[in-house]
């Protein structure tokens, strides 16, 4: 796929009609995806860990388009079980999601652990996103044309899965963790669209990066239990080679929206080192793409939190 060297959110269809599902859409990238989304008539939720927050983020984008079509559903994906409480709520509502985004994440956390024992980056930014969109693959199957949207990180490349030692016990290190959960997710939204596609699904899985975002996620993570000096040197920089949120989001919006989309494409954006610019197909290392680790991290997400993914095809499609 070539570069869309002019793509911006003004190339994004009317939306009408279809419902999006983004967790962590309260600020940040997610913000910005949700507030474009919902500017294009999508029926837009929001799910969040902190209601607050969410019910803030919807008054900012009702502000802008007055309109908008906002819900919010709380979700703590470092919780299993508020996993599962909050897609008993949307199936309880919904029978069809036709776009999930998986945006929430965690970045550079001191060594901890979730409610259910995870190591708290690889537990929540890729343990829960694996669990929420097994829980929800029945809607999304019953959606012919929706989409899977995983974001990950230029961190992946860095990263490797350590089936030996998945915490991070022995040798745990903050950067390490999270190039490994970035790693996860991609590896994660690889794998899902190889067995879609063997199944037959009327359904994708694709995946974007942000390139290097000035988000609420960098500066926070060297401050919890970092380097005070490091964390003001990369509070002097980021605004000097990041780019904002709302650019930072546009290659999720393509990978979202875009009709020269396939499954199983990666896109970022097209400057130097992937850093900032426009979206497109961006570099996915060897290890990103090897089947037999796909293979063997699917084995233990679904060991891991007890999820396994029906590619049944839905019968009796409908819109609901």
């Amino acid at each position: 796929m070539a570069s869309s060297r002019h793509w911006t959110e003004h190339n994004i269809p009317d939306l009408s009609g279809q419902r999006v599902l983004i967790t962590g859409a309260n600020s940040g990238i997610g913000f910005e995806t949700a507030r474009v989304l919902a500017q294009r008539n999508a029926h837009v939720i929001l799910a969040c860990r902190t209601e607050g927050k969410a019910v803030e983020a919807m008054a900012k984008i009702r502000a802008l388009y007055p309109r908008a079509q906002l819900q919010f559903l709380p979700l703590d994906l470092a919780s299993q079980a508020s996993i599962r409480d909050m897609v008993v709520q949307f199936r309880e509502q919904y029978d069809t999601l036709d776009l999930l985004i998986n945006n929430a994440g965690v970045m550079w956390l001191p060594q901890s652990k979730t409610v259910d024992g995870f190591e708290s980056q690889l537990g929540t930014n890729h343990l829960g996103h694996f669990a929420l969109t097994g829980l929800l693959l029945p809607v999304l199957m019953n959606t012919p044309g929706a989409r899977i949207v995983t974001v990950s990180s230029i961190a992946h490349r860095g990263g490797q899965i350590y089936f030996d030692d998945i915490w991070l016990d022995r040798s745990y290190g903050r950067q390490k963790a999270y190039a490994q959960s970035k790693l996860a997710n991609l590896v994660f939204a690889l794998e899902l669209q190889r067995r879609l596609h063997a199944a037959g699904a009327p359904i994708i899985s694709v995946a974007a990066h942000p390139g290097v975002a000035n988000t609420n996620l960098a500066i926070p993570g060297f401050e919890q239990g970092g380097s005070p000096l490091l964390a003001r040197v990369v509070g002097l920089l980021t605004p000097v080679v990041a780019q904002n949120p709302v650019n930072g989001a546009l290659p999720t919006l393509y990978a979202a929206t875009s009709h020269a989309v396939e499954g199983g494409d990666y896109i970022g954006p097209d400057g130097i080192y992937e850093m900032y610019g426009y979206p497109r197909k961006a570099y996915a290392t060897r290890r990103s793409r090897n089947p037999e680790i796909g293979r063997r991290l699917w084995d233990l997400s679904e060991q891991l939190t007890g999820v396994r993914f029906d590619f049944t095809p839905a019968i009796g499609v409908r819109r609901g």
